[in-house]
């Protein structure tokens, strides 16, 4: 019998760093349900560098706007939570939570309408996190006591 693995453990909403795209402290849900993590953006232009496509795009949360780029690994359909499939730039850049650091892919997609200007979904958790669904913010102690 092998012995438990002891992961660092997530509450269900966490404040996430993006250090490849100079953006930090976004709410983000953690959510399990979910297979791909995405991120509310506006894509605002694709263009290439150095042989590469990229995608630049506008974050809003707390009622301002990040532009951040990224180079763009696919365009696939994903299925949101109310099962309508939709066609979106996928981006793969280093995340963090808490001092947890590695890379990750995320969808771009109009989450204007969610309470999270992010979702962090089972491929990102899978073999890093342990999820504690009754608390909040157990990697972002900066942000207790935040009403998102």
């Amino acid at each position: 019998m092998n012995a438990p693995i002891s992961l660092p453990v997530v509450g269900w909403r966490e404040l996430i760093d993006l250090p490849g795209i100079g953006l930090s402290g976004i709410p983000a849900k953690i959510d399990t349900g979910a297979r791909t993590s995405s991120l509310h953006a506006r894509v605002l232009d694709r263009f290439e560098r150095g042989g590469k496509p990229f995608v630049r795009f506008a974050v809003d949360w707390d009622d301002i706007a990040h532009e951040g780029e990224a180079v763009q690994v696919d365009r696939r359909g994903i299925t949101s939570s109310n099962g309508e499939t939709q066609q979106r730039f996928v981006i793969k850049t280093p995340l963090r939570i808490g001092p947890h650091e590695f890379r990750a892919e995320l969808s771009l997609a109009d989450r204007s309408d969610m309470q999270f200007p992010m979702l962090i979904g089972r491929t990102a958790l899978r073999r890093r996190f342990a999820v504690d669904a009754g608390h909040s913010w157990l990697q972002s102690p900066a942000a207790r006591g935040k009403t998102v």
